[in-house]
């Protein structure tokens, strides 16, 4: 517990926000809700509305459930400009997700763009820095976590549910779309994704790591590891372009 000498429900909302995966705004409407008494002990408004009211655990469980069915629906290639080679700042907002997407022009259709983002992992390696990602697995094979030793089951072809490393294959749509959800230790959740759209004569090939933190050390963990993602995600794309349009052997 730390003690602060001024504290309103403006300066609360804004800690919030800093510590939490939680709006500013949402904080302060949050914190300034509690001046308000919150007991029902009048019984009428069951008799006038046909909703029924649920418990702490039902509505915390069932706000979970919308937001992560709503996220799972996003298509991000919607949501951004289609024109030319682009990466979008990591610090982008999705709820309380913290995103880094990119996208990269191809002049190949789009069933060959996708060929190298289904084949990737395994034996052939994530296309940059592939020792990093080995490295990271080595370390969460040693917090407990699972690791990189698990591989993949199909070099070739990823099924809904396979495992990837220390992904899980969450969605995947064939020359369209691939998304992973991380398995690994993390203070947070994880998750992956590509996905390939037609662009004139080529192909978009869009890349989307999103991440949503537990707390300030979640934060904490996302901002520290930027200048590796810049570096690994960036390649990564680059790498998944140039094998498109050279082919795979």
């Amino acid at each position: 517990m730390i003690s602060v000498p001024l504290l309103t429900p403006r300066l609360s909302s804004l800690w919030l926000g800093l510590v939490t995966p939680v709006y500013a705004r949402v904080g302060r409407e949050l914190i300034a809700g509690l001046k308000n008494r919150s007991v029902v002990t009048d019984p009428s408004a069951l008799a006038t509305f046909a909703i029924r009211p649920v418990g702490l655990r039902e509505a915390i469980g069932a706000a979970i459930r919308n937001e992560d069915r709503a996220f799972a629906l996003t298509r991000w290639s919607d949501a951004r400009s289609s024109g030319g080679a682009t990466a979008s700042p990591a610090d982008t907002r999705f709820g309380g997700k913290l995103i880094d997407r990119r996208q990269i022009h191809v002049s190949v259709d789009a069933d060959r763009a996708f060929g190298p983002i289904r084949r990737i992992g395994g034996q052939r390696g994530w296309y940059c820095g592939t020792w990093l990602w080995q490295l990271r697995g080595a370390v969460d094979l040693l917090m407990g976590g699972v690791g990189m030793r698990r591989g993949r089951r199909d070099p070739d072809a990823p099924v809904v549910g396979d495992t990837l490393d220390f992904w899980r294959v969450e969605a995947y749509e064939p020359g369209r779309r691939l998304r992973l959800a991380a398995e690994m230790k993390l203070p947070g959740r994880a998750w992956l994704e590509f996905e390939v759209v037609p662009d004139g004569a080529g192909s978009l090939v869009h890349q989307t790591a999103v991440f949503e933190p537990t707390g300030l050390l979640g934060l904490l963990y996302w901002y520290a590891l930027l200048p590796a993602h810049a570096v690994i995600f960036g390649g990564m794309l680059r790498e998944i372009a140039r094998q498109a349009q050279v082919g795979h052997p």
